[in-house]
Formats: C-alpha cells, structure tokens, sequence
C-alpha cells in the first residue's frame, strides 16, 4: 500500500534534447569555470559542447549556475515518499533495508527504463541479522541466521530475492535498551559469503569496537560512524589507517546521529523554499529527533572523523538513513552535505561524496558523473556550489533520464500550498463540557461525529485483535493482542470525529484531549491522524490499577492538523503481546 502510495505522481519516457549553457560544471571530480552539456533524450550526449544549438534543443542558461550530476543519497530506507527525493535533485538512493516486494517493484521499472519520476533505487533488500535483533523490532517477520555455516545459503536467498548488495548488522543496542546481534564469526562468514557471490558487504556498526572488528573481517564499507564524545589523536588515527589498509568507504549518516544528540535539521527546515515541497505529514520526522534534548558534545567524535577520513582520502559517502526520526528523504541529503562541510570536508569533497564516490563504491557505472555516455540525471542550482554548499538550496531544474522534474516539483508545491491554505470555517462545535464518549452496554456512542470503532493494524495488513467491553457505566474495557504481521503492529480503540469513517473534522474550538484511564501498568500511544498523513503522531501514557487522569495538550503533537482530524486512536503496540486497560470520561477541552 505504501508502496503504490508513492507511485502517486510519474512521468512518462518523454525525454528529449537539452542544452545547459555556460554553466559552472562539477562534473563529479572537479570544477569547471564555464561548460556546457548537451543531453539528448536519457543520456549526455556532450560533456563539454561546442558549436551551434542543435534543432530543436531546450536551450536552458547555466550562467551564475551550477550544474551537478543527480545526488545519490548512500543510505535509505525506502519504504514511503518514494516521489519525494527527486524534488530535491536526489536521483538514486542505496537502501539499506526495505521491503522485498518494494525492492522488486522499483528494479523491475528500472530494468523497463520506466522509473523517470522517481529516484531509482539499489536495495540491500532483507538485513542480515541475529533473531531478536536490530532489523526485527517491527512487528514483520524476516529471516535471521545465528550460526557461520547459515551464512552462504542466507546470501543466496537475498540475492534470488533482488538483493544487490547485502547489509549485515552489528548492533548490541545502548544503554536501557540492549539487542541481540550476530556474533563475529557469523559477520565474517557473511562477508565471505558476499564476496563469493561478487557482492559488496556492508556493516551497521553503532560502536568504535564493532566498526574495527567489521573493517578487519573485510567489510567493503560502513553504514554508519557513531555517537561519542572527543576520541583521541591515536583513536582517530588507528581508525583512519585501517579504513585506508581494507579499502573500505564509511557512510557517516551524520543526520541520523544528529537526531540521536537530539538535534535538528534546522537549515532545511527554516528553508521557505524547501519547506514548500514538504507536506505536514512530510515534515514531521524533521520536526522530532530522536533525542529529547539537544547534546551536540555526541557528535564531536563523528565529525573528528568525518575530518580525519576526508584528509586521508578515505571514500566518504553522503548518506541520510532517511526513513528514521529527524530525517527526510531527499531534503536531508542537503543538509547532510552542509553537515560534512561543517565536520570539515571542503565544499568540492562533500559534492563528490553525494555524486561520483557512491557511484564508485556501490558500483554504478552510468551516474554520479557527467561525462559522455552517463545517464542524464542532473541538478542546476544558483550559485557556485563549489564555494558555498548552500547553493543547493536553491534548485533550478532535475533531470531524471533526460526528463524535466519541474512539474513534479510544481505539482508538489501547488499541493503543499493547497494544504496550507487558511480556513475560512468555524471549528466544530463540541458538546458541552467537551464529554465525547458515552460508553453504554449496548453502544460505544459520542455526541458529535461517527463515534467510536475498534482500531487494529489489520486494514495494513496486520493481524492484531482488539475486544471492547463496557464493565462500568461510562468504562470501556480494551483487551488487546498484538501480533507480528506489520511494521509497527497495534490494537485499540478509535474516535472518528467526522460524520463518516476518515472524514476530517475541524476540533480547533478544543486545545487538549483529557481522559481517565486504568489498567495493566503497561504503556499505551494516543495516535492522532489529521488530513494528509498516513501516519500517526503519537504521545505516550501510562497505567496502573488506579484510575486517573490524563492530559495531552494538542500542541505535543507535532505536525496535526487539529483543524482536519481524521482519528484518535487509543493504542496497544508495538511491542508484540497482550493488553488491557479501562478508559472512560473521553473530553476535548480548552484547558
């Protein structure tokens, strides 16, 4: 479903002939002061032109422009927004971890030459990793492996399935939270596996020790660098020397890390220009990191590294892990460009890291470069993008195989606009003392829109079960089971405020949701979905044998539309098992 979602807006093969003339070329190596390139239809057909404008050319003025090959952004998960990267000049992503029937969907339309409204994509489909593992947290089963001799029939099954590369994860959680992973053994034998089929192996690392210990059992490269503190001189430069003996490239996903130090994207976020490519629904991840509190001491020694591996010519690529919390795809290639700049990567360096280096290292032969023969994937910006990172900000034009984004691009503006307009509507008027539920033996009634229905993940897919039961007057009691059978499974119990299933209602008369609530000691989620979004932005609660009170005020909830709610959910999950709390006295009041 999320899948088809994202083939929303598609151009059809309609590529043609274009001249970007007297542009500022970086062309994925260097600089030139003054080019220009012809395309004729999906490829260049002339780095560095010469001569009169060919018939019938689209001629386009690079003057006080910079034209770049297409970014690739070297680590995604591409499970939604899949329009959403070439808006911002990102016309490949390496996925890290995806759904296998996505995977297959994007290659099959890109061996038909038929993805030119979308970023093409080269998936490491299904992650190697230990049972209970990092990779299975998400309510959808997927094969693991716990022993060496598993490994080769393992690579074999990914790579029947699609895989083009594979991606194996070390990862023995944080503090609080610790995981299961795959002993080093098993990571060597995956590696080994990989290489005996021609494939590259890639390791999640989140640790110094894991990220030595996947280098020295010969991983072609890491997905990412890690959180920490200043290392030392002698750390920093061990590090550095082992990448440069193995051979590897590192994919420091600054942005991610940024998120985990509780930081924010703000140079995208504050950009009216890209803001205006970005739905509510869209903007809500940059808008909530994964840290509670801005720690920016966490991400001293990632971009001591960052420095240290730019110096010494290790391959850095630009990679988001976009799909994650504080990250957006395509928008956060920006700012992870900007950010390698700030770690200390010239300008220059950090283009090539989002242009020819993860070409290079993942192997794609006809992009990341503008050369004659190459795939016509570009990206005009204003300004010398090779003195002021910003300039990719401001975007001209994308191609994709010779294909102009710019309807697209308007066709996403026109819809963020819509989305944005003011109302002119008064809010819905609520009952008196807010009071929506009126739980009765027979009835699970409100007094103003469809009322209250069971919520589970089964219309996704799922197959959790929920059973409500009034046990006091005014009490519903929600017994929940969650199951595995979706990414984030749940069970509970929704209020529609709209007169049909869905509709949006306009509850800005209201500024907080209270409620009274009793039950197992477990945490719950209040899931609140507004027009336009296909996820839920949640807030937390906690029960206990008593009865009491809760209070959300709507402002905690990051990027709704109180003036188009669709649902609130009151919800079990994700964690996988049985549940059961009361609630009762449901009210949208003002205070």
């Amino acid at each position: 479903m999320l899948f088809a979602c994202g083939l929303g807006l598609t151009l059809p093969a309609l590529a043609d002939t274009w001249l970007i003339r007297d542009a500022r070329v970086f062309d994925g190596a260097q600089m030139h002061a003054k080019r220009s390139v012809l395309v004729k239809d999906d490829k260049i057909a002339d780095a560095d032109f010469h001569g009169a404008v060919p018939a019938g050319a689209h001629v386009v003025d690079g003057a006080g422009r910079t034209l770049l090959p297409g970014l690739i952004d070297a680590h995604v998960h591409a499970y939604n927004h899949l329009e959403l990267p070439l808006m911002f000049g990102v016309t490949t992503q390496i996925d890290m971890f995806t759904a296998v029937e996505t995977m297959q969907a994007m290659s099959a339309k890109m061996r038909a030459n038929a993805n030119h409204g979308q970023a093409d994509l080269y998936s490491a489909g299904t992650l190697a990793t230990a049972p209970e593992g990092h990779g299975t947290e998400y309510g959808v089963s997927i094969p693991t492996l716990t022993r060496p001799e598993e490994a080769q029939a393992f690579v074999d099954a990914r790579i029947a399935e699609g895989s083009y590369f594979i991606k194996i994860v070390m990862e023995s959680g944080w503090p609080g939270h610790p995981m299961k992973t795959l002993d080093l053994p098993t990571v060597k034998a995956l590696i080994a596996a990989a290489h005996a089929r021609g494939k590259l192996a890639v390791v999640h690392i989140s640790k110094l020790a894991d990220a030595r210990a996947a280098l020295e059992a010969g991983a072609d490269g890491l997905a990412h660098l890690f959180n920490a503190r200043d290392m030392s001189g002698e750390e920093v430069a061990a590090f550095v020397q082992l990448a440069q003996q193995k051979h590897a490239f590192i994919i420091p996903t600054l942005s991610v890390l940024e998120s985990v130090a509780g930081l924010r994207e703000e140079d995208v976020m504050a950009d009216a220009g890209l803001a205006a490519l970005l739905t509510k629904e869209q903007m809500v991840p940059l808008k909530s990191p994964y840290g509670a509190q801005p720690n920016p001491a966490l991400m001293a020694a990632p971009r001591q590294l960052v420095a240290a591996l730019g110096k010494a010519g290790v391959p850095v690529l630009a990679g988001t892990d976009a799909g994650n919390a504080g990250t957006q795809h395509g928008v956060s290639l920006l700012h992870e460009v900007r950010s390698l700049v700030e770690a200390g990567l010239t300008p220059q360096q950090a283009l090539a890291a989002a242009t020819s280096a993860p070409a290079r290292a993942f192997k794609l032969a006809d992009r990341g470069r503008i050369a004659k023969g190459y795939k016509a994937d570009l990206l005009l910006v204003q300004g010398d993008a090779g003195s002021d990172i910003g300039a990719l900000h401001h975007i001209v034009e994308v191609w994709k195989d010779g294909d102009a984004a710019s309807p697209l691009r308007k066709a996403q503006q026109d819809k963020v606009a819509q989305e944005l307009a003011p109302r002119t509507q008064a809010p819905m008027a609520l009952p008196d003392g807010g009071r929506i539920s009126q739980f009765t033996a027979d009835k699970l009634a409100s007094p103003v829109g469809m009322g209250w229905v069971p919520s589970t993940d089964q219309f996704a897919g799922g197959k959790s079960t929920v059973e409500l039961k009034v046990r006091e007057a005014g009490a519903v009691v929600v017994s929940a089971k969650v199951v595995p059978g979706f990414a984030y499974p749940w069970a509970g119990l929704a209020f529609m405020p709209g007169a049909q299933i869905m509709q949006p209602a306009d509850l800005r008369g209201a500024k907080v949701l209270r409620f009274r609530v009793k039950g197992d000691g477990r945490r719950y989620n209040v899931a609140v979905l507004s027009s336009g979004l296909t996820i839920p932005v949640n807030q937390g609660f906690e029960t206990s044998d008593e009865w009491k009170e809760v209070a959300l005020p709507f402002d905690r909830f990051n990027g709704i539309d109180f003036g188009a709610v669709t649902m609130i959910a009151f919800n079990a999950g994700p964690a996988v098992g049985d549940y059961q709390f009361q609630i009762a006295d449901v009210r949208l009041v003002n205070e």
